[in-house]
């Protein structure tokens, strides 16, 4: 499988929905899709990964370096991370969680909340 990311405004927020594989070959679509975003202009970004099947520790580089370019540009990240999705929960929060990086990022359970600047983010 492959990674597609596709671009988005929604409510004053970037939003950028990836779907598929995050991994050593994949992720530098996504790093190159953020910078874009960045370089444009827009500072409010949204990772909407509900759509992510798969994620491992390339990917989750990824997703530190994007938290890491926003603060640097004083601007914000949210994540749409489901704690469902498959059988068992969403591999890619799975992931996160057992790496004990989830915490390092604003997580919403899906797009309108991550859009909406009055939600509060879920717990880690």
């Amino acid at each position: 499988m492959t990674l597609k990311v596709t671009g988005d405004e929604q409510g004053g927020w970037a939003v950028l929905c990836v779907s598929g594989e995050l991994d050593l070959l994949t992720s530098p679509t996504l790093r190159q899709c953020v910078h874009e975003a960045v370089a444009d202009g827009r500072h409010r970004l949204v990772l909407d990964l509900s759509d992510m099947m798969f994620c491992d520790s390339s990917g989750v580089g990824v997703l530190i370096a994007t938290r890491r370019l926003m603060r640097s540009c004083d601007g914000s990240l949210r994540v749409v991370l489901p704690a469902h999705g498959a059988e068992d929960g969403s591999h890619v929060n799975r992931v996160l969680s057992a790496l004990g990086v989830r915490r390092l990022f604003d997580v919403y359970q899906d797009l309108a909340a991550a859009v909406d600047d009055t939600a509060t983010p879920l717990s880690a």
